[in-house]
């Protein structure tokens, strides 16, 4: 595992949303700010974070919208108030990207790396090798190690990997459990 005292303003958090930010339920999606619930510790956990890392972005799979569960403009609304909560706690998000297509071969979808070269794209300065992902799938933690990041999953509502693992570094109960490191 990296030794966190490394990780400076040189450095970029990736997370995933549903499952590490909020809550989620397996099999169901947040089609709307009503559903939306932050995980306890999620905006202390953003607070500390955003004293530490140089980028703060959201990289998250919505096939909701093209399921027409939602529409994009319900899925921007949500997030438009999650960066607003976000940011009146003290925390930080520097963008949320976001893949609504179905096709798992989609290059922006989770595990593929599109999302990860928009946000370069946007923010030249990103470094994958100084980069942390956080998430709670298995594609999150491959889409991390395709790009040479640090992978921690978050076992919140799904089964964690025996460590070691090929595509996961470490492994925390929720968000604010790796925010606690920082604070120590």
């Amino acid at each position: 595992m990296i030794d966190l005292k490394e990780i400076d303003k040189t450095w970029t958090l990736f997370l995933d949303r549903d499952g590490v930010i909020n809550y989620e339920e397996v099999g169901f999606y947040i089609t709307r700010w009503e559903d939306f619930r932050f995980y306890d510790g999620v905006l202390e956990a953003l607070r500390v974070f955003a004293d530490r890392f140089g980028r703060i972005v959201i990289v998250t799979n919505q096939r909701g919208v093209s399921k027409r569960l939602m529409t994009e403009q319900d899925l921007q609304d949500i997030h438009f108030r999650m960066l607003e909560v976000i940011k009146l706690n003290g925390g930080r998000v520097d963008r949320v990207y976001y893949c609504i297509d179905l096709e798992d071969e989609s290059p922006c979808r989770k595990p593929n790396p599109g999302m990860a070269l928009q946000a370069k794209n946007n923010f030249p300065e990103i470094d994958f090798n100084r980069s942390v992902m956080i998430g709670n799938t298995m594609n999150d933690m491959t889409f991390g190690k395709k790009l040479g990041m640090f992978t921690f999953f978050i076992s919140s509502n799904r089964t964690a990997p025996v460590l070691p693992h090929a595509t996961t570094d470490a492994v925390f109960a929720s968000l604010k459990g790796v925010s606690d490191l920082f604070t120590q």
